[in-house]
């Protein structure tokens, strides 16, 4: 049904960051979003639709740009290694345990997490897409699925990294790109990275991504070792990606910590989407992406939290705030990135890194994922009536995802009172603990 929230402030996340008082958001039948401005210039309610008052603040549902969701079961395995030897020693071996019904558990429990962190679409790289898709659609968030390929037998199965593509070819060629009510799902495809694949994989992959106008999620440059035989041969894994064509098409590049000043041009010059990772990135010490540079370029960057088994949650507000503080750090300059530019790489810049203007924030057209924040706590002890640079200070650097309150997928109400709409939590809880007993056994 029509929707009119009423607020007395909303961020609707448009380049300036505007901060708009006393305002409504208007949302139409099919879920998308009719109007978002101050009440006094409103168009008249039609009748019909329904009012809800909102105490607080409204804003886009936030963009994780770069998850493993699933891995929620995984928590804890392997904590103080680092990313090669997290990996292989602990990771891989646990994933190629899981069952279908346990990703989806996974994935449940994830979904449910992130929605009480005000994250409404989540983008995934992960195995057997049915279970992930399934469990997304239950909670009711929204995710762009890539189907992960990897070159390791145990991950991989007896198709190899080529049955892994076909399999995603196929099902995109079946359903479409985007499918759902609200056009919940996006299929992408999902090539682990430069050192799990062969070039040809690669290649393949890249050019299967741009026949269907597919995004094509990879992990570029994580730390210093893991690309160094690609280093050495063609310069860069940007520039191996360059020559074998990947780079055309719709790219969405996650990390990103190890590039040049070439890589950051090449990017720029591409249109890659950048996924930045401060949080897994600081506690797996695989170093800090150039985060000024990379906006600087022009570069369209969102921030994502990656598997939380690596960092070990979905919170995206804790990477806002690792976001401005480590740029702030590494440049020396306490202006580096402002408070307003942060929360835009959670909003609008992770839909422009994933190539998407229908999500990431409240503007005519896009889709209403809708966060509401509760201004009840002491983040907000000045009130809203102070100046808006002070209010979005508080939003960035107190009030984080304890504020979240109630939240709205293209128009639906999928969280209340910080508990999901769709699902019992509960169950949900105890299937994820049934799941992690199973890949421990």
């Amino acid at each position: 049904m029509a929707l009119r929230l009423h607020a007395p402030m909303i961020l609707p996340c448009d380049p300036a960051c505007s901060v708009l008082r006393d305002a409504v958001l208007d949302i139409d039948e099919m879920g998308r979003v009719l109007h978002c401005g101050p009440r006094s210039s409103a168009p008249e309610r039609p009748h019909g639709v329904v009012v809800q008052e909102c105490s607080g603040i409204l804003l886009p549902g936030l963009v994780n740009a770069h998850a493993h969701t699933p891995m929620t079961l995984l928590r804890g395995m392997g904590g103080d290694l680092p990313l090669l030897r997290w990996l292989e020693e602990v990771i891989w071996p646990a994933e190629a345990k899981l069952r279908p019904s346990d990703i989806r558990a996974g994935m449940e429990l994830g979904s449910v997490e992130m929605l009480q962190a005000g994250v409404t679409t989540s983008a995934e790289m992960y195995f057997r897409g049915d279970a992930v898709v399934e469990a997304t659609l239950s909670v009711g968030s929204r995710v762009v699925f890539a189907g992960a390929v990897i070159g390791m037998a145990e991950l991989s199965g007896t198709g190899g990294w080529r049955g892994m593509v076909d399999e995603i070819s196929r099902w995109i060629d079946a359903d479409g790109l985007r499918f759902g009510a609200g056009e919940r799902i996006e299929l992408s495809y999902g090539p682990h990275s430069a050192y799990t694949l062969p070039p040809e994989a690669l290649a393949l992959i890249g050019e299967a991504a741009q026949q269907r106008g597919a995004l094509l999620q990879t992990h570029v440059a994580e730390t210093a070792a893991e690309d160094a035989e690609q280093r050495a041969r063609h310069g860069s894994v940007p520039a191996l990606l360059e020559e074998l064509g990947v780079l055309r098409g719709r790219v969405l590049a996650a990390h990103c910590v190890h590039l040049s000043d070439d890589d950051i041009e090449l990017f720029a010059r591409r249109g890659v989407g950048v996924a930045h990772c401060p949080g897994s990135n600081a506690k797996l010490a695989s170093g800090t992406a150039r985060l000024v540079d990379l906006l600087a370029a022009g570069i369209p960057v969102g921030l994502g939290t990656d598997g939380p088994s690596s960092n070990d949650d979905l919170d995206l507000w804790e990477e806002v705030q690792l976001a401005g503080m480590f740029a702030r750090n590494a440049t020396g300059d306490a202006t580096a990135l402002s408070a307003a530019s942060a929360l835009l790489a959670a909003t609008r810049g992770g839909a422009d890194a994933l190539h998407r203007d229908d999500i990431g924030a409240l503007e005519p057209g896009r889709w209403a994922d809708v966060a509401h924040l509760d201004v009840d706590n002491p983040a907000f002890a000045t009130g809203l009536d102070a100046p808006d640079s002070q209010v979005l200070a508080n939003v960035v650097w107190a009030a984080g995802s304890r504020a979240v309150r109630d939240v709205w997928v293209a128009g639906e109400e999928v969280l209340r009172d910080r508990e999901p709409t769709r699902i019992d939590r509960h169950q949900v809880q105890a299937a994820a603990r049934k799941a992690a007993e199973h890949v421990r056994s």
